[in-house]
């Protein structure tokens, strides 16, 4: 073996250790890059279930939503119904009531004038 063969046997290996070197790291990437998409799978089938059972529930509140919606407008209707009965009521039977309340009211006063005159007498 020759001088020249020799400093190619210390190259060769000396090349062999250094790619040794370079290849761990990638290695480890190569573990980093499994355990990622791992992950992400793990994400991707805990994050379906989810999204599925958000849309269900907006769907849900849609539907009750539309309900409240029907039923306020029937409050609404209802409140009006009642603001119009009133009105008629204090114009059909208000006046006439307050004539009739306010008749007695003399009728009584009256009295109690004629009864507070005769014990004066």
């Amino acid at each position: 073996m020759s001088v020249g063969d020799a400093v190619g046997l210390i190259f060769a290996v000396g090349f062999l250790v250094l790619v040794a070197l370079l290849g761990y790291p990638l290695v480890k990437l190569g573990k980093v890059f499994d355990e990622t998409r791992l992950t992400v799978r793990g994400i991707s089938e805990g994050t379906l279930p989810l999204l599925t059972e958000v849309t269900s529930t907006v769907s849900t509140t849609n539907a009750q939503l539309v309900k409240v919606d029907a039923i306020t407008s029937n409050v609404a209707q209802v409140s009006t119904n009642v603001s119009a009965l009133t009105s008629l009521f204090a114009a059909t039977l208000g006046s006439p009531i307050i004539k009739v309340a306010a008749f007695s009211y003399g009728v009584r006063q009256a009295v109690a004038g004629r009864a507070s005159g005769r014990k004066r007498g």
